[in-house]
């Protein structure tokens, strides 16, 4: 069986299609594409990134995306990074996102229907409060004097009680910038997919996300993240970027086996 590289070349040769065209269609940027053609694995962002890359070429090829992978797995791809590598989505979930990224067509995606979500619950939650504000204000206007000590009593008796329960964290603010093409896999709470594993291009900013915990993971530093609302840059890498941010610790580099992926 031909080499992976050589078979991925000679099918484009054979299409008479340029690397160029190539880049366009799949979004993956050309000096990956060559990489592939000339395995060279070292030059791609990790093991999780060279099957993705890989399976998106060789379907723009026409050839087997799953049996080049699986070329890959059993050749170069060592057992410690089968061991650090995240579990894949479910194959259903996994076709719901074309292989050049992008919003699957069909509707509004889960993370906008997440941050509506999370504006109704702010807007009940106020109207609660004034409510409730305004009936504890009549209620004292017409108490005694005895039945205000017996409420302040058993108020004070609420808040001991409570006062040991652990707080729940709050909610971070992030938004990204593009600077040039950048590939950006993040999650939020629950294990929700923000961007599920796409090219940003310059540009093309991202809404602000909400969440008390989120992971990401870049595949270069060209791009400004937007924590709430303080711009921070990521320093140069010559590989993949991954951070963890909670209001309480910040923006926390990962090592390379916890970076998130959106395979």
């Amino acid at each position: 069986m031909p080499e992976i590289g050589e078979s991925l070349r000679e099918a484009r040769m054979r299409a008479r299609i340029d690397v160029s065209e190539i880049e366009a269609k799949t979004k993956i940027r050309a000096k990956y594409l060559r990489a592939l053609e000339n395995e060279e694995w070292g030059l791609l962002p990790g093991p999780t990134f060279v099957k993705s890359f890989l399976r998106t070429y060789a379907q723009a090829l026409g050839l087997d995306g799953k049996a080049l992978v699986e070329e890959y797995r059993l050749h170069h791809e060592s057992p410690t990074d089968t061991a650090l590598e995240p579990i894949a989505s479910s194959p259903r979930r996994a076709r719901a996102h074309p292989p050049g990224g992008g919003r699957p067509p069909g509707g509004p995606s889960r993370a906008y229907m997440a941050l509506v979500g999370f504006v109704v619950l702010i807007i009940i939650l106020l109207i609660v409060a004034l409510v409730g504000g305004s009936s504890s204000k009549n209620t004292r206007g017409h108490s005694s004097s005895r039945a205000t000590t017996s409420h302040g009593r058993a108020h004070a008796h609420r808040a001991g009680a409570t006062a040991g329960a652990p707080a729940v964290p709050a909610p971070v603010a992030l938004s990204l910038r593009p600077l040039a093409t950048v590939y950006v896999c993040l999650i939020g709470d629950g294990g929700r997919k923000l961007i599920p594993g796409v090219e940003l291009q310059p540009g093309a900013g991202t809404p602000t996300y909400h969440a008390r915990r989120f992971l990401i993971t870049l595949g270069n530093s060209s791009v400004t993240m937007i924590v709430d609302g303080t711009p921070r840059s990521v320093p140069p890498s010559n590989q993949a970027i991954g951070y963890s941010i909670t209001k309480a610790t910040g923006r926390r580099p990962l090592r390379v086996g916890q970076l998130p992926t959106c395979m």
